[in-house]
């Protein structure tokens, strides 16, 4: 088992700035990879970026790149979500996942999520 702490959310305007943390405990030697996804209200939960532990390879979507900067510490297993230049569009609940296995994309372990507000 893995469990994840999120930290971080907030209310900010638009244009600002947030950084959310996850934190990992447990079976943190069976990570492979670490993500946040997002889900706004009425909608589907979202990929947003993900960090491969081994050699820190990023991923983000379409829709955050440029602005958000995925990062971790190894020695504290805790991945970070830099999220600049955020937008309404980006209210929602944000989520840290973790995925074990390189074989598959499924995320096995979810944090219980940090409630990110942008106000126009």
């Amino acid at each position: 088992q893995v469990q994840l702490v999120e930290s971080g959310g907030g209310s900010v305007q638009a244009g600002g700035s947030l950084r959310l943390s996850c934190a990992a405990s447990g079976r943190t030697f069976s990570i492979y990879q670490m993500g946040w996804f997002r889900q706004a209200p009425g909608k589907e939960r979202e990929f947003v970026a993900a960090i491969r532990k081994t050699d820190s390879t990023t991923y983000y979507a379409d829709s955050v790149k440029g602005r958000f900067t995925i990062s971790r510490d190894n020695t504290e297993n805790t991945v970070y979500l830099q999220m600049n230049s955020l937008k309404p569009e980006g209210t929602a609940v944000y989520y840290c996942a973790v995925r074990t296995s390189r074989f598959s994309t499924e995320y096995n372990y979810w944090g219980q999520g940090t409630q990110v507000t942008v106000s126009s």
